[in-house]
């Protein structure tokens, strides 16, 4: 199909877009899918609803943007598709992604993008939420766009601990895992390697510390950017109805998965591509 058939409508000033006019669930042509990159790279974050896909097609969309992520080192996968994770919550399995976040910014090339695919929603409640990095960093006064120039920021597995904690070997499975994982080193201000535009980059969930200040230096700084992120002029929030799924930029968003459904249940399926082929 080509990409006329596309229609993009923008839902704040600063990030998302509603993307309708396409079947997913068809092989899309070079044209389509660069249009839908460029929306990306506009939005941050496009919707696209009422998407009946299965698994592979789910897959083959995500591989035109770029090389797809290794399993996830915590969360299952859909059977017999290895590279889709599976989000599943209810009562007896509380979600952990209640909490601002980019994903996996503990490692030292954090993923490009998420493609998400609602396929059970509860009635009410478990709405997404992304913000803008752009958006961000732009409103910051001055003289805080000056402090952060040159400063950088430790970024470790924050609350996936606990998934090591729980298990039999408890503290053991931590260290293990935290030898493996590691820590990441990043500036705390990134320029985008598409865009080129100048973005803020900490999160509550995975930031720990400003490299070369004290604790109580470093927390007092974080804690004022963690706040200074959560306006809403920065944000964009999605009611879930089944069968939609939803790209995001990771690089230059955040995003809180509202946890206010329970004990009803939902189901997810994420795919993450690791590396932008057009960048």
């Amino acid at each position: 199909m080509g990409n006329s058939e596309l229609r993009i409508d923008a839902l704040t000033p600063a990030i998302g877009a509603n993307i309708t006019g396409i079947d997913l669930s068809q092989p899309t042509d070079a044209d389509t899918v660069d249009a839908i990159y460029q929306a990306l790279m506009d939005h941050l974050v496009i919707i696209f609803p009422e998407q009946i896909i299965l698994p592979a097609a789910h897959l083959a969309f995500a591989e035109s943007f770029g090389e797809l992520d290794q399993p996830h080192h915590v969360y299952p996968h859909v059977p017999g598709f290895e590279r889709i994770v599976q989000l599943e919550n209810d009562a007896d399995r509380p979600p952990d992604t209640n909490a601002w976040h980019t994903d996996l910014t503990f490692k030292q090339n954090p993923p490009f993008a998420s493609i998400l695919y609602a396929r059970a929603v509860p009635v009410t409640g478990g709405d997404t939420l992304w913000a803008s990095m752009y958006a961000a960093y732009d409103a910051l006064p001055s003289g805080i766009k000056e402090l952060l120039t040159d400063l950088s920021a430790v970024h470790d597995m924050g609350s996936f601990r606990n998934e090591y904690l729980a298990r039999e070997n408890g503290i053991q499975a931590l260290n293990e895992a935290m030898a493996k994982v590691g820590s990441a080193v990043h500036p705390m201000v990134r320029n985008h390697p598409v865009t080129g535009r100048g973005f803020l980059f900490v999160n509550q969930s995975f930031t720990t510390h400003v490299v070369g200040m004290s604790s109580h230096e470093s927390h007092r700084l974080l804690r004022y950017l963690f706040d200074h992120i959560n306006q809403p002029e920065f944000q964009c929030r999605l009611r879930w109805q089944a069968n939609s799924l939803v790209m995001w930029d990771n690089r230059v968003t955040q995003h809180y998965a509202v946890a206010d459904y329970m004990p009803h249940y939902r189901l997810m399926h994420r795919v993450t591509v690791i590396d932008d082929r057009r960048a």
